[in-house]
């Protein structure tokens, strides 16, 4: 038997089976290193059963290449598209909290470049939720990488 109440029945109907009144706890581009920690506190609900949490770091290769470094740029929207897309996934879950910071700047390999979590009733709904969250960031917010490699080429990606 799962752990989740059925949509008629009456746990459903309980203030903390459903989303917050205001979810958005943060959302911020920065230009500083960011803290798993920040964003893990950020999402912390007594009423949410589940916490999702996705860090992308800056990694050592990408397409068969060796990365020596990278920087991130961002449109001035960006934080109002961030937005957008958590107030659409907050249309779509039970969300209790989300946040979610992404670095701009240049990184070394290693640094945190974006980090997103998101708390909900229960944990199914809380790993969607992430994963909506991060996906959508990353295919509709105007942030852009610029990569360069060991040998000397580089590469926008999302420009």
């Amino acid at each position: 038997m799962s752990g989740t109440p059925s949509p008629s029945s009456p746990g459903r109907d309980h203030p903390g089976e459903r989303a917050a009144a205001d979810p958005v706890r943060l959302l911020e581009i920065r230009d500083t290193p960011l803290s798993v920690d920040e964003v893990f506190a950020a999402v912390g609900d007594t009423a949410a059963g589940g916490t999702a949490l996705f860090v992308g770091t800056v990694r050592s290769h990408d397409n068969g290449a060796d990365v020596e470094g990278l920087g991130y740029s961002a449109h001035p929207t960006a934080e109002a598209e961030m937005r957008r897309i958590a107030e659409k996934v907050i249309a779509d879950f039970p969300v209790r909290a989300l946040a979610a910071v992404h670095r701009v700047g240049d990184l070394r390999i290693g640094d945190l470049a974006v980090v997103v979590a998101v708390s909900c009733p229960h944990r199914g709904e809380a790993f969607e939720a992430c994963r909506k969250l991060i996906d959508d960031l990353k295919h509709e917010v105007p942030i852009w990488k610029h990569q360069t490699f060991s040998d000397g080429t580089e590469e926008w990606v999302g420009a």
